[in-house]
């Protein structure tokens, strides 16, 4: 079983990210192979530790999938790896309700027995720092913290306060620490990151820099010893069914950078289930791909790129047309906000969309974010009437749909009522906020692509 460890924090805005790519960079650097994960549901944050790796970042969440599903998802991905990295979300302890971790890096740290190591914020702290780090230590005797490190420090002399406070009165190693410099920051914008492929080669030099400085102030050794205590949790990989059609549907699928909130497991289990996934992007195409049978609108940021997709009418004909001829349609939260009649900016300009959704999606000041449970309302492209799916919600726009009865989901509350209604479903085409995970939900992927396999065979 691949060596593990947890870089977790107490609180979101400790540096988690940076110290965990860091870390990466840094024992790449020493000719290690590292498996790069993420918990919970994050589109931004694993594209910066594929960038660092070398190899795709996978995410773990304790809520979308089973116990069973994410250990065993974990084994397979991190078999050929010296060493399993996996960045924490949130605080340690911070999943789908105040009483109840579910979903959090804690609940994942004891799913895959891997020790943490807790960063912590230094600035304006020191001894202060250990009283912190002791509450982690014995909120939960099931997670073991193994280590700490420091971030955002003044001086070594600032860190050598710290480390001894900690380890005196916790008896917790203190690995090293990243000192405060203004180079040390990544590119941030509304949804948090900016995506590692909109700024590639800032935030590689960021990165890299990040890991030459922590080869020497960190104890490399001391946390490779640590994640090496994993105990062993070898299980079989996943079971996926492979399907064959005699010719394989091609599923359009937007990605470019206006739409890059894509899990990789998405096309796997396209591909698993018969199709031929084919990349396009609504930015620059002109068309969509030969022999198209689906396409499937991805999550992003389209509200940033609004004048150049309003402008490529092509492309927004060529959906359009694709409509008409029925052509199944997914759309995932920017996926949707693309399919309305507009996309209002945050500065107010209203830009012309597809149009296939009545109303324009709106940019708004507060964020929508959180796990969702949703009953779906009717037969759809993915799911049949009255299933109980479990995903995720973020961003920034608003969108309402005029007419209730073509809503594609119930937003359950955790007391099983109905909150309110969400998305949009009409004939072959599903448009929601809701992200899903196809991994989590394996008959995703099957009935979609059987309903392209239709389609196509019927024209």
């Amino acid at each position: 079983m691949t060596a593990r460890v947890i870089i977790a924090a107490a609180h979101s805005g400790s540096g988690k990210t940076l110290l965990t790519a860091g870390l990466i960079g840094a024992l790449r650097q020493r000719g290690l192979s590292i498996e790069p994960f993420k918990c919970g549901p994050d589109y931004i944050d694993p594209g910066h530790h594929s960038l660092v790796a070398q190899r795709q970042c996978r995410n773990l969440d304790a809520w979308l999938f089973s116990a069973e599903q994410l250990q065993r998802h974990f084994c397979q991905i991190a078999a050929n790896a010296d060493l399993a990295v996996i960045e924490g979300v949130m605080g340690l302890f911070d999943g789908y309700g105040a009483l109840d971790d579910t979903g959090s890096t804690a609940h994942i740290a004891r799913l895959l027995q891997a020790p943490v190591v807790l960063v912590v914020d230094a600035g304006g702290m020191a001894r202060s720092a250990a009283a912190l780090v002791a509450g982690f230590q014995h909120f939960d005797p099931q997670v073991q913290i193994g280590a700490v490190l420091l971030n955002k420090v003044g001086s070594a002399r600032h860190a050598d306060l710290c480390a001894s406070a900690i380890e005196q009165h916790t008896g917790i190693p203190c690995l090293g620490y990243l000192p405060r410099q203004a180079q040390f920051k990544l590119p941030e914008r509304h949804l948090g990151l900016v995506t590692a492929d909109s700024a590639k080669q800032t935030i590689l030099a960021t990165l890299e820099s990040v890991a030459t400085t922590l080869n020497s102030t960190c104890q490399l050794d001391r946390l490779l010893a640590l994640a090496q205590t994993a105990p062993a949790i070898d299980l079989e990989p996943l079971e996926r069914t492979t399907i064959e059609y005699p010719q394989r549907p091609v599923i359009a699928v937007a990605y470019d950078p206006a739409f890059s909130f894509i899990y990789p497991e998405m096309h796997e289990c396209l591909q698993a289930a018969g199709a031929e996934v084919a990349l396009f992007s609504p930015i620059t195409d002109q068309q969509l791909p030969a022999g198209c049978a689906g396409i499937i609108l991805s999550g992003g940021y389209p509200e940033l790129y609004a004048a150049e997709l309003s402008v490529n009418q092509t492309m927004l004909n060529a959906l359009r047309q694709a409509h008409a001829s029925n052509i199944p349609i997914y759309a995932e939260c920017g996926g949707l906000m693309y399919l309305t009649e507009a996309i209002v900016d945050h500065a107010g300009a209203a830009w012309p969309m597809v149009g296939l959704l009545p109303g324009a999606s709106t940019m708004q000041q507060r964020v929508s974010l959180g796990y969702r449970t949703v009953h779906t309302c009717h037969d759809n492209l993915l799911f049949s009437a009255n299933s109980h799916v479990r995903g995720h919600e973020f961003h920034y726009s608003r969108w309402e749909n005029p007419d209730p009865s073509k809503a594609a989901y119930r937003v359950i509350a955790p007391n099983g009522t109905t909150q309110h209604h969400e998305g949009y479903q009409a004939g072959n085409l599903l448009a929601s906020y809701i992200h899903l995970h196809w991994l989590a939900n394996p008959s995703m992927a099957q009935r979609f692509v059987a309903t392209c396999h239709a389609w196509a065979k019927a024209t």
